[in-house]
C-alpha cells in the first residue's frame, strides 16, 4: 500500500459509522454480515449504510458478495493487512524487537 491507498482507507475510517462498520466485520469473522443485519444491529438506515458500504469498499477494507438479493460484507483483511504492514514497516528505528508490544497487542487469541 501506498501513502494515497493509505490516507485513503484513514479517510474511510474517520466516520464514526464507517468505523463502526469496520470493526463490527473485522469481529464478524469469515462469516461476515449482510447489508441488513449491519444496518440494524448499528442502528443505520438502509441508504445510509448502503453509502458508507461504498466508502469503505473503495477504500479496499471491505468486500462484498452477493447471495440472491442479499449482500453480504467481510472485512477485506488484504486490505487490512496492507494497512497494517505500512504503518507498522519503518517501525521503531530499525529496532523491530521494540515493536513486539504492539504486535503481540493485535494478535488473535482464542479465550
Amino acid at each position: 500500500m501506498d501513502i494515497n491507498g493509505a490516507a485513503s482507507a484513514f479517510g474511510a475510517l474517520s466516520q464514526k459509522t464507517r468505523l463502526d462498520v469496520f470493526r463490527l466485520l473485522i469481529a464478524a469473522g469469515p462469516e461476515g454480515m449482510s447489508a441488513g443485519d449491519i444496518g440494524e444491529t448499528l442502528g443505520v438506515r438502509q441508504n445510509t449504510m448502503s453509502a458508507n458500504l461504498s466508502v469503505l469498499l473503495q477504500a479496499g477494507l471491505v468486500r462484498n458478495t452477493r447471495e440472491g438479493r442479499t449482500v453480504r460484507y467481510f472485512a477485506d483483511l488484504g486490505g487490512t493487512s496492507a494497512l497494517l504492514t505500512f504503518l507498522m514497516s519503518d517501525c521503531c528505528g530499525g529496532h523491530p524487537e521494540l515493536c513486539s508490544q504492539v504486535i503481540e497487542s493485535i494478535t488473535c487469541r482464542k479465550t
